[in-house]
């Protein structure tokens, strides 16, 4: 009997494998990081032979690290980075440029032409999302345009679209299968909400012929066998999510008002909305989270851009720490942030502002500010940025979050996590298993094949390590959320040009 479920977990910066036993337990992992290309300002590419590559290498690892054959693995599941979108040769397999990463900006153009054009109000109704080039369509017409004789060869049948996850089941599977799931494909500006399909209309706005697209499938059933990896041959692939709705099914978000928070580079929340999508009145995208045995979930999804990475910016830009673990025993010499506000809108700001001409900023600072304040500030910032897109939430879906799940890099922080419990007067949960994307891949592929019987059985694996509960009163922090609020606004419309 078949003792584990592998996942694959293809993120921007690197590709891992890890396997999970029948108690969510992680037995054995890789890791192998890759190569990232920067052509011009703005532009960020990668190489689609990197992509598989890595994560052929870290399947490989994995198994020679826990012993384990292909008779041992019940099924794969796959989690991407969601967004970065690849087109290629349906007949050789052979891509057509490198992958452009969901961070690439280059389409920005497009984007605002669609807006001119009126189109922003049809896509945000029907998929959920703003015109915006973090999406996968906008790429993809680009790719059709500037790759010569693209347009023409997509138009006869000869090309395939996808994003990672379609990437690497094509080449598990020897180009067999050209598909995607429903998590993944709501994220294209092509696919309707509410259908769950390609939007013919939609893509004839973005100017897709149909013959390039992946058929779109369900989060959890058998997509095809793999063929691509000789050790792996003929293990089924059955559950693929783009990796924030993995981290949320990972995390045991299955009913309606239940809440993750993944503190990486940036910091992504999703809300799961139930059986209907909640059309946003505070800029939140709206997405699908997952469709299993015929019923679709739905998420609201808020993005702050800096989470994790103001804390490498004191590390690299401003010499105050030399490693980033160094920064909580830094903050914790003194007792509050000195009336110091650090808004880290490096690129703008995300959700709910959305405001790209907003920059960074630091206000409060007086001829006591030293660097521990500082680095409160800083942690702060990342717990008032989701305490914002918390309230945006609860506004829009009438749930009041009373426990917030967290994973990422920064939930390690206990006083971070004590903060952001404070602020939001809700708990704060760190599970046991911090891996929770690739968990969550793991459970969806896991679920197809009997592996665990039902969402009751998955929905505690990622188990519990700490909770946080509130510890400060409401009136103690309406000081310090009233001058976040003033430094938010004093950073928004910085870069704007003058009147």
């Amino acid at each position: 009997m078949a003792r584990y479920v592998l996942a694959l977990d293809q993120g921007t910066t690197s590709s891992r494998a890890i396997l999970f036993d029948r108690r969510g337990r992680p037995v054995a992992s890789a890791q192998e990081e890759f190569r990232q290309h920067y052509p011009r300002a703005g532009w960020v590419e990668h190489d689609p032979g990197d992509l598989w590559d890595t994560q052929r290498r870290v399947a490989l690892a994995v198994l020679r690290r826990a012993g384990a054959g292909r008779g041992d693995v019940a099924a794969v599941g796959i989690a991407n980075q969601r967004e970065t979108t690849l087109l290629w040769d349906r007949a050789t397999g052979r891509p057509l440029h490198r992958a452009i990463v969901w961070q690439d900006r280059r389409t920005a153009g497009a984007c605002s032409a669609l807006e001119k054009r009126g189109l922003g109000p049809l896509f945000r109704k029907r998929t959920g999302l703003l015109l915006d080039p973090y999406f996968s369509g906008t790429k993809l017409a680009w790719l059709l345009d500037h790759v010569p004789g693209a347009r023409r060869r997509a138009a006869r049948g000869g090309l395939a679209f996808g994003t990672v996850d379609t990437w690497l089941l094509w080449m598990l599977t020897g180009g067999r299968v050209h598909a995607t799931d429903v998590s993944n494909a709501s994220r294209t500006l092509l696919s309707g909400l509410r259908t769950g399909g390609w939007d013919a209309e939609l893509a004839r706005a973005l100017r897709i012929p149909p013959e390039v697209l992946p058929e779109i499938r369900p989060s959890s059933g058998i997509f095809g066998e793999i063929s691509g990896i000789a050790a792996l041959r003929g293990v089924p692939i059955a559950g693929i999510a783009g990796d924030q709705q993995a981290a949320l099914f990972g995390q045991g978000c299955f009913k309606a008002g239940m809440a993750k928070s993944t503190y990486g580079t940036g910091c992504f929340m999703l809300m799961n909305t139930g059986g209907r999508p909640v059309a946003s009145r505070h800029r939140l995208l709206t997405t699908i989270a997952w469709r299993i045995g015929g019923r679709t979930e739905y998420a609201l999804e808020g993005s702050v851009f800096v989470g994790g990475a103001v804390v490498q910016w004191l590390r690299d830009g401003l010499g105050l720490i030399s490693r980033s673990s160094e920064v909580e025993a830094l903050a914790a010499r003194v007792p509050d942030s000195g009336g110091v506000a650090i808004v880290p809108a490096f690129a703008g700001l995300g959700a709910p502002h959305w405001d790209p001409a907003a920059r960074g900023t630091i206000v409060g600072v007086t001829r006591g500010t030293t660097a521990a304040h500082l680095a409160r500030a800083a942690l702060e910032s990342i717990a008032f940025q989701t305490a914002d897109l918390i309230g945006a939430m609860e506004a829009d879906s009438g749930h009041r979050i009373r426990e917030l799940r967290v994973d990422g890099g920064a939930s390690v922080n206990d006083s971070l996590m004590q903060f952001q419990s404070d602020l939001i007067r809700a708990a704060v949960v760190r599970p046991r298993v911090t891996e929770t994307t690739a968990l969550g891949a793991a459970a969806l592929a896991g679920l197809a094949v009997g592996f665990w019987k039902d969402l009751s059985e998955v929905a505690n694996l990622a188990g519990r390590d700490r909770t946080f509960r509130p510890l400060r009163t409401r009136a103690a922090l309406a000081g310090l959320r009233a001058g976040w609020s003033q430094a938010v606004g004093t950073a928004r419309h910085w870069a704007a040009p003058a009147a």
